[in-house]
């Protein structure tokens, strides 16, 4: 392991987690994927041995460390082969619980954060909307203040723990006037009146719960907004850099699992006499995914470095989920054909692999979108702020 950013304290931490993962979520995936329903005792389970929390405040149930802990939990959760369980638990700790942990009150925090670090209650965020896709600043949503309350309209979709969380962190417009400057955030409960969800059939990510999500003059407390009122658009962007790292750093760790896979694989199959790793033409092709593999692996490494100096990482971290979905499904292809048939049978990892990975260039941010991002920083000079 690298010592440049991981010390023995990370490395007895993977231990732990990988024998964690062993014991309680290896034996239930193939369950899961088959029902698409998560054992909701299992994220107390990982809220028990502190997982939930590694990254939040020690005052809330958290332990408060550095990001190659998180860097390592979502190596760990790759190698599973269930890249809907992995979403389901990094959708709740590094998408909704960013929001409670950084724009919460104090009394947000100790009725939502802190039982989602100890894994009483599951969170989503929900941005995407039916019509908008990629446009956050589009959403149609609405929130309208009347009183003490606010009146939520409007919804979502593809929302990861869109129909089984017990809470949903959601953006909607309250001054529609001001475009991207009038989005407010706010946590809003599973059984409130008017909140309603449908499940949606997906290509991969078979084992969460992925919803669209309806909201009909759903009355909100005033005390449920996060932040500022209006100040919703750059709250979401701040917190984009996180989002694209993690995905980066699930696509690197998805395509290292499936290396090691072929690569044991083609130690023991046979072919005209011989172990078929010892064809160039199959060997060389192995090498070369896995030198793309390490190259997306250090440089996520190095943006996690970044992040956890409190540096702002818009570029490093568009870069990272860009280059690393993309890699990562060319890697998964090509480790499918060198099992050949069998690589297309469901009984080995590769088939599932596959269509998990497929959603790493779409889910977070498309990859065109990335790109535009990109060419704003680079060829427009375009620079991205911290919310003060």
């Amino acid at each position: 392991m690298n010592s440049m950013y991981f010390t023995e304290e990370h490395n007895l931490f993977r231990k732990s987690l990988q024998d964690f993962l062993k014991k309680e979520v290896v034996p239930n995936i193939e369950q899961w994927e088959q029902t698409g329903n998560i054992d909701k005792s299992i994220w107390k389970k990982f809220g028990d041995m502190g997982f939930l929390g590694i990254s939040y405040p020690e005052a809330y149930g958290g332990l408060n460390l550095d990001m190659f802990y998180m860097v390592i939990l979502l190596e760990e959760l790759q190698k599973v082969n269930s890249g809907g369980f992995a979403a389901a638990l990094w959708a709740h700790v590094y998408l909704a619980m960013t929001h409670l942990n950084t724009e919460g009150t104090d009394a947000i925090k100790q009725k939502y954060l802190a039982p989602s670090i100890s894994g009483e209650k599951l969170g989503c965020l929900c941005i995407t909307e039916p019509f908008g896709g990629s446009d956050v600043a589009g959403i149609k949503s609405s929130a309208v203040k009347q009183g003490d309350y606010y009146i939520l309209n409007g919804s979502k979709t593809f929302i990861t723990n869109g129909v089984y969380s017990d809470y949903l962190v959601v953006a909607a417009k309250t001054s529609p006037e001001l475009g991207n400057k009038g989005i407010s955030i706010f946590v809003v409960d599973r059984e409130t009146p008017g909140v309603s969800a449908t499940k949606l059939d997906k290509l991969g990510w078979r084992a969460s719960d992925t919803g669209e999500i309806a909201f009909d003059n759903v009355k909100i407390p005033a005390s449920n907004l996060l932040g500022e009122e209006n100040k919703g658009f750059g709250y979401i962007l701040q917190h984009f850099s996180l989002e694209r790292l993690v995905m980066g750093v699930n696509a690197h760790a998805r395509a290292e699992y499936a290396l090691d896979y072929a690569k044991q694989y083609m130690s023991e199959r046979m072919a005209f006499g011989k172990t078929i790793d010892k064809f160039q033409a199959l060997r060389h092709k192995l090498s070369d995914l896995y030198a793309d593999m390490e190259v997306c692996k250090e440089f996520n490494y190095s943006v996690a470095y970044k992040l956890n100096q409190g540096m702002y990482v818009v570029k490093e971290a568009t870069i990272s989920k860009l280059k690393s979905t993309q890699m990562a499904d060319d890697v998964i292809y090509n480790c499918l054909q060198f099992l050949g048939g069998y690589g297309y049978m469901e009984e080995y990892p590769m088939a599932r692999l596959l269509r998990d990975s497929r959603l790493g260039p779409i889910g977070g941010g498309t990859s065109e979108i990335l790109r535009e991002i990109l060419s704003k920083i680079i060829i427009d000079k375009k620079s991205y702020k911290p919310v003060t």
